[in-house]
């Protein structure tokens, strides 16, 4: 399971002109599922995610996870984020999931996280999204826990 993080001040995701999500201060993540990820490699994702240090402390340093400030998660589901890119002038897609073991996955991995955080907020899997956001930094960092962790 993937997850690309992206430290903001803002963000937010429309499907067919109705804005379904928003947060402020926070995290807006991509989550990309990959064959063989299951309950464990969400669970690890989502244990790194949150304790991930982001945010900077008192001295200006990245100390503080989005837990630690009380920030807002955006989930969004990209399954394009599991591309194999290494050859070619098209992306092969079969590392990724199959959309319905996608679809599950990232329900799981949302459902969690709102057990485990007060501000969580989705995109819709399949659907068209237009994502918006305010990079603060930027500060972009990509997490992966493989299939047999």
């Amino acid at each position: 399971m993937i997850a690309l993080l992206q430290r903001v001040s803002r963000a937010w995701v429309d499907v067919e002109d109705s804005r379904i999500g928003e947060i402020g201060q926070g995290l807006m993540v991509l989550i990309g599922v990959e064959r063989g990820d299951a309950a464990a490699q969400a669970d690890r994702l989502l244990e790194r995610l949150l304790s991930y240090r982001v945010f900077a402390d008192d001295e200006g340093r990245m100390n503080r996870s989005v837990t630690d400030i009380g920030g807002g998660l955006l989930l969004v589901p990209q399954f394009t984020l599991a591309a194999d890119t290494r050859k070619g002038r098209r992306p092969s897609f079969t590392a990724a999931a199959d959309p319905s073991e996608g679809d599950k996955w990232f329900e799981y991995f949302a459902g969690q996280a709102a057990k485990r955080h007060a501000a969580v907020e989705t995109g819709r899997f399949g659907a068209d999204m237009q994502v918006g956001l305010v990079n603060d930094g930027p500060v972009t960092f990509w997490l992966q826990v493989s299939p047999g962790c």
